[in-house]
């Protein structure tokens, strides 16, 4: 009896186990559950009362891509069962395999090594259900001459991979913000010393001429007029990338271009903040899994093909575009140079560069933060994988691969995770600022909300009189309602805050 006992207990229902063993994991899972929740929870509250309202919609995101996880968990299980009774003939199953199909000679050895993985995987997942139902779903189908879709144990791990892809992608996402801005907030004591001390940005409106080419930024930038300039600028922006990607001379500049092009009335404006609101506003939707993002996933798993080294491969693809995203945005503080360096000898003033959104990608800065989007994600699924496959089948796996394709492949992963974090998301936060337009960042929190409370009001007020009046002619109500009172806004909030009248007066083009 003892011996039925022992060789049923993977089978065992609710209905013979014991209860007390049913309430002790309920209370386990149950407690970790609300503990997450109330981090969660207190994490978001504490960053309101910071006023982090770009963080606290980064911490939603990240709730909101824990309860898709969930769903899809949800959906896993509940259909488990139903997914391993879905038969098929014998010989689709010998197709695009990730692994040799293993001979009769070596089932032995196969099947051993299944069962140390599993236990193995047991122990660090809390898995059992390899024993629980995968030899009903393979008799049902065999009854019928066929083999099941996908095993009950085949799609517990795939559960395991998402999973695991999820924390690994928002983790690497926060390491990265985390850094970049460790990296940014050095600036700091730029801008202190340009609004203070060191610099008087009153100086630029007093006439003083000097030689274009004198200037630290032209220097560092300029490297000649001919046909072999746009040659070597490009391989000096793909090497400046690695080292110094941001000098002092390049922050002063770049501040400068933009202050004198859409805060032409505050030249003490704070960039450096401006910068950061505009960084955290952007970690939200560098954070989330979007749904063209697992479609990449899906790709992914379909040309995990044995003898094809796929991810070895694909590993090459975030490394490339990394290097490609960072040599173009050093390209465009090398091509503000060459216009000022190319149009003037002499200027009276201090040197002053033009944003404008012709030196992106098809004249969208916005198209930058898509790409690092990628490239974070597919690292993320880089390394995720790695760590699947070594905790849920071992080192050895046939679907791990060589060694001398695994080494490569988490050198490149460790320096994209650098490269991005000190170099590229750095230079994103102030190149991108070189458009032609500026982001809502540039106003406080409470300025913002009043300008698009104005802004509803206005279009509620056109709505109404073109109602009452039967004709549309009152399109100028809406620009200049908003205008005239963001500037009110403005001057009032900054009176408030810096004890004088000096507003930020935006110009967007």
């Amino acid at each position: 009896m003892a011996e039925t006992t022992t060789g049923t207990t993977e089978g065992v229902t609710l209905e013979h186990t014991p209860t007390w063993i049913v309430a002790v994991v309920c209370s386990v899972i149950v407690a970790i559950s609300l503990a997450v929740e109330r981090i969660l929870h207190y994490t978001g509250k504490y960053l309101k009362k910071k006023n982090q309202k770009p963080l606290s919609e980064a911490l939603q995101k990240v709730k909101e891509e824990l309860m898709l996880l969930g769903f899809i968990s949800l959906l896993l299980t509940v259909f488990q069962v139903r997914i391993a009774k879905i038969c098929m003939p014998p010989s689709w199953a010998v197709h695009m395999l990730p692994c040799k199909k293993e001979t009769s000679a070596t089932t032995t050895a196969g099947e051993t090594t299944a069962h140390y993985q599993t236990s193995f995987s047991s122990f660090v997942f809390g898995t059992g259900r390899r024993l629980l139902s995968s030899s009903t779903d393979s008799g049902y189908c065999e009854n019928k001459e066929k083999v099941p879709l996908l095993s009950t144990e085949a799609l517990h791990h795939l559960h395991i991979f998402i999973f695991v892809l999820a924390i690994v992608h928002v983790t690497f996402c926060v390491l990265t913000i985390l850094f970049g801005g460790a990296k940014i907030r050095q600036w700091k004591h730029w801008e202190d010393s340009i609004s203070k001390d060191k610099y008087d940005p009153d100086e630029v409106l007093k006439p003083k001429v000097t030689n274009v080419r004198q200037h630290a930024f032209i220097r560092d930038h300029f490297l000649g007029m001919g046909r072999n300039s746009a040659v070597l600028g490009w391989l000096h922006s793909f090497v400046k990338q690695f080292y110094g990607s941001v000098t002092k001379s390049d922050y002063m500049t770049l501040r400068l271009g933009f202050i004198r092009t859409h805060c032409r009335g505050n030249p003490k404006f704070n960039f450096h903040k401006y910068m950061i609101r505009c960084l955290e506003a952007d970690f939200k939707k560098v954070v989330g899994i979007s749904w063209y993002l697992w479609i990449f996933v899906v790709i992914f798993l379909l040309v995990n093909i044995n003898g094809w080294h796929t991810y070895f491969w694909i590993a090459f693809i975030p490394f490339i575009l990394l290097l490609a995203v960072g040599t173009k945005l050093e390209h465009v503080i090398t091509q503000l140079a060459h216009e000022v360096a190319e149009k003037h000898v002499a200027i009276e003033g201090d040197l002053i560069v033009q944003p404008k959104d012709a030196h992106f990608w098809f004249s969208r800065p916005r198209i930058v933060l898509f790409l690092i989007h990628i490239i974070l994600f597919q690292n993320s699924f880089e390394i995720a994988f790695f760590f699947w496959i070594w905790v849920q089948y071992g080192f050895d796996s046939c679907i791990m691969g060589q060694v001398g394709y695994i080494i490569p492949r988490l050198v490149i992963g460790a320096f994209i995770q650098v490269l991005c974090s000190y170099s590229t998301l750095p230079l994103y936060a102030i190149v991108t600022q070189m458009g032609s337009s500026f982001n809502k960042a540039i106003f406080d929190e409470h300025i913002q909300e009043k300008v698009v409370g104005w802004h509803q009001k206005a279009r509620r007020n056109k709505g109404l009189r073109a109602a009452a009046n039967g004709s549309s002619n009152v399109g100028s109500t809406d620009g200049s309602t908003v205008g005239i009172q963001l500037g009110k806004v403005t001057q009032k909030e900054s009176a408030m805050e810096e004890g004088k009248a000096q507003a930020v007066e935006p110009s967007s083009t």
